[in-house]
């Protein structure tokens, strides 16, 4: 029996059920946000870890039948952390007949050079990768950029954002790079961690670890993401309802004014027309305005 992308699959209905149903929601996010489009040339971003392969074996899959053709290449950067396998990867795609490249290009050492001791280099190295991937994406005719990251990264972003860097911004499934030349995709967006966790381990992929540069289990998304995993604990829903959010904004209920013009209120006032004193006009009592807040006692 063969996979989504032609290799071993485990026999388990359990496990088709499991497949569809991320195929399904990877489906339904690349329609939504229009990721992919009819000639589209998709480069998946392969890291070796487990978000990576489920990417690539779902576009693999919906290539097959989607209603648009479209081409996929898998590429690895290879950024010469010491200790990095570099045949696993070029050996698991070839096992798939699967068209690919790996980048070479010594980031690692860039990183150790110049951020200090003690500090993390996941900033750095995330620029320096990006750099990297964007140049051969012009270089090749790529078209759209897909990347792992799936709904739990969306919503940890949102909180990393909040807390340390006082905005309110998480991962959108779909960007335009600044320097607009690029369209970056991010099919997993509805897909919960779990799910693929689940799907990864049904699959045996060759995972490699993301520690290569030494291990950093303080960074703040790890602090962030026990947060959610309590939050889920004690109240069941809660990160669905948070991912709910993001997709249901009301940027006048917020206080940015660019996003939202609060300066021109008065103008719409006055083109609906105000209404005379005491015509149509409910007050609500203070209490009403925050269902929260409960009635002073008299």
């Amino acid at each position: 029996m063969t996979g989504p992308t032609g290799g071993a699959e485990p026999a388990s209905n359990t496990f088709h059920k499991l497949a569809a149903h991320i195929r399904g929601l990877t489906g339904k996010a690349i329609a939504e946000y229009g990721m992919v489009a009819d000639g589209d040339r998709v480069m998946v971003c392969l890291s070796g870890g487990k978000d990576s392969y489920t990417l690539l074996d779902m576009m693999l899959s919906l290539k097959r039948s989607a209603p648009v053709r479209f081409d996929v290449v898998a590429v690895n950067l290879d950024q010469k952390q010491p200790g990095f396998p570099a045949d696993v990867l070029p050996r698991y795609l070839t096992g798939l007949g699967v068209p690919y490249h790996v980048i070479e290009q010594d980031t690692y050492s860039v990183v150790k050079r110049v951020v200090p001791e003690g500090k993390t280099f996941c900033g750095l190295c995330s620029r320096l990768r990006r750099g990297a991937l964007y140049r051969y994406a012009a270089e090749n005719g790529i078209t759209k950029i897909a990347l792992g990251h799936h709904r739990d990264d969306l919503i940890e972003t949102l909180f990393l954002n909040l807390f340390f860097s006082g905005r309110l911004k998480a991962m959108p499934p779909k960007l335009l790079s600044e320097d607009r030349r690029h369209i970056v995709i991010r099919p997993l967006s509805f897909v919960p961690e779990r799910l693929i966790a689940r799907y990864a381990a049904a699959r045996a992929f060759p995972i490699i670890p993301c520690d290569l540069c030494g291990s950093q289990q303080h960074l703040k998304r790890v602090a962030v993401k026990h947060m959610l995993a309590d939050w889920e604990a004690r109240f069941p829903g809660r990160i669905e309802s948070i991912f709910s959010s993001l997709r249901n904004v009301a940027p006048s209920q917020l206080a940015d004014p660019r996003a939202f013009d609060f300066a021109g209120l008065e103008a719409l006032r006055a083109a609906a027309g105000e209404p005379r004193a005491g015509e149509g006009v409910e007050w609500p009592l203070p209490w009403e305005l925050d269902a929260s807040v409960e009635p002073a006692a008299e």
